[in-house]
């Protein structure tokens, strides 16, 4: 691990950014250009203890799932991407396989949707980044373990997931989840990724296990969605889904239709965010400050 040649990429990367360039207000005036470091930690989900002992030549290694979270907190391209790998002494993920990296372009426009939930999840169901309205609308995924961010595997296998959605709702979700997920462990069938979570899935769900035996195919399509909000309530939106990378990754989009009652319902929850009218809970009934 190169301590020095990463300490000094961190910080470059951190000073060419300005907070509009990650979704956050300017605030006060700053004495330097570029990001606080306490703002990259957040962004990467780390303490600001550990990414400053990073940038001062005296952190620990950083694991594959840290470096992963500095390069979209940095808006690093592949090459830059694969350079933070580099400095670490870690292989790069291949370009070609499934990835958790976003690019920074897809990164832009998802901080410049402020009016519609938005989040870039992959061809399985793994949650990778959300703007502030997802956040509001389904919970946010960053504060979950990584397992536990993928939507399938927490729709089977967490209740609470269930809940933000009307329960005549909820057997057409089971379906779709099934029959994504059928398609895309068909279309790689050497990754271990969508084999895995099949796998688990049959073992822990006995509904996902009767869904799979019906061998439904259908990838993640546009759809009208309906959400139930504890604050706000009943949301139907219309959901769209852009491709990117390959497929792989995909940005799920969801708009209200103007004059509706659910676009003003989703321009309070802009105001209100997460909070619920019931202390101490988010919007999956979890506790402020715990993965909900």
């Amino acid at each position: 691990m190169n301590r020095a040649e990463l300490a000094d990429f961190l910080r470059r990367g951190r000073a060419r950014l300005e907070p509009a360039d990650v979704g956050l207000a300017p605030g006060a005036r700053r004495r330097t250009p570029g990001l606080r470091r306490e703002e990259v930690a957040a962004l990467a989900g780390m303490s600001v203890d550990y990414y400053t002992r990073l940038e001062q030549r005296r952190g620990p290694r950083p694991s594959r799932q840290m470096l992963t979270a500095l390069a979209r907190a940095l808006r690093l391209t592949d090459d830059e991407r694969d350079h933070l790998f580099h400095l670490v002494g870690e292989e790069p993920p291949r370009r070609d396989a499934a990835t958790a990296h976003v690019r920074p372009g897809l990164l832009l426009v998802l901080d410049r949707l402020y009016d519609s939930p938005a989040q870039v999840v992959t061809d399985c169901g793994a949650v990778l980044a959300q703007n502030a309205l997802a956040k509001a609308l389904v919970g946010d995924a960053s504060a979950r373990p990584v397992r536990e961010r993928n939507l399938t595997r927490r729709f089977f296998l967490d209740p609470t997931a269930r809940a933000l959605f009307p329960p005549e709702d909820l057997p057409g979700h089971a379906r779709d989840h099934v029959a994504n997920l059928r398609a895309v462990a068909a279309s790689r069938p050497d990754d271990p990724e969508p084999a895995t979570l099949v796998a688990e899935l049959r073992a822990g769900s006995e509904e996902f296990a009767r869904l799979w035996t019906e061998h439904e195919v259908s990838r993640r399509r546009p759809a009208v969605k309906r959400f139930l909000h504890p604050v706000v309530g009943l949301l139907e939106l219309d959901c769209e889904v852009l491709l990117s990378h390959g497929g792989r990754n995909q940005l799920v989009l969801h708009t209200a239709r103007p004059g509706t009652e659910s676009h003003d319902r989703l321009q309070l929850l802009r105001v209100v965010g997460t909070q619920d009218m019931r202390p101490g809970t988010t919007p999956l009934g979890g506790t402020r400050g715990t993965a909900p």
